[in-house]
């Protein structure tokens, strides 16, 4: 068995147990994230049978999905990083995920799109779960508001995504993310990456975006 599917499957096991040790019955979908890397390294993964894949730019998706998604229908794409207004279009084409909505210009060019290609895609809304200047994502003053924004653009939102503080327990950040997505009624909740998918799980994630524990280090 090839390593990077032994690494999924150690991955699955432990979300499993934290699983069972909370009672959490939802069984929280892992994105394996392989961004950076080339197909030849994914395709294990492809033929061991996974669907959910994450990539953070639409170009480099694009170029390494586009055939693959011809002859593998039933994979799962899920754009992770943030979305330029410019590259919607093709974004819409490609992925069926999109976990970093955060401003009304985008949300308002992804309906055009869905429209214009007749294609409905499940949208995250990205939050600044700790206000961080630097990071994108709504402030959590706003994001009601933003939600019945995209709710009468028709928008497919079914969660909230975060990116809690790096040097930080991301215990807190997600356990208010938790709440945020439970007063919005909404299923699903992104959280959780390598450093902390076990933390995520205890706290009700439903989707991972787990990449270097899977296909290793970036270069």
């Amino acid at each position: 068995m090839h390593e990077i599917v032994q690494n999924l499957l150690h991955i699955e096991k432990l979300v499993k147990s934290k699983q069972e040790d909370f009672k959490i019955i939802k069984k929280p979908i892992i994105i394996a994230v392989s961004k950076t890397f080339k197909i030849d390294k994914i395709l294990p993964l492809i033929d061991f049978g996974h669907i959910h894949f994450g990539e953070n730019k639409v170009q480099e998706a694009l170029d390494k999905w586009t055939n693959i998604l011809d002859e593998r229908p039933n994979i799962k794409l899920h754009l992770i990083g943030k979305l330029q207004t410019n590259k919607v279009k093709f974004a819409i084409k490609l992925f069926d995920f999109i976990h970093s909505v955060d401003n009304q210009k985008l949300a308002k060019k992804i309906c055009e799109e869905e429209k214009k290609q007749k294609k409905k895609i499940k949208v995250f809304i990205q939050v600044n779960i700790s206000n961080e200047i630097q990071k994108s994502g709504v402030e959590k003053k706003d994001l009601k508001d933003f939600y019945i924004y995209c709710t009468k653009l028709g928008l497919d939102v079914i969660g909230l995504m975060c990116l809690p503080p790096i040097d930080n327990d991301p215990t807190p950040f997600f356990k208010e993310l938790k709440l945020l997505n439970d007063q919005l009624k909404l299923p699903e909740l992104s959280m959780g990456m390598s450093a902390d998918f076990i933390k995520a799980v205890e706290n009700n994630s439903t989707y991972l975006r787990i990449g270097s524990n899977i296909f290793g280090e970036r270069n």
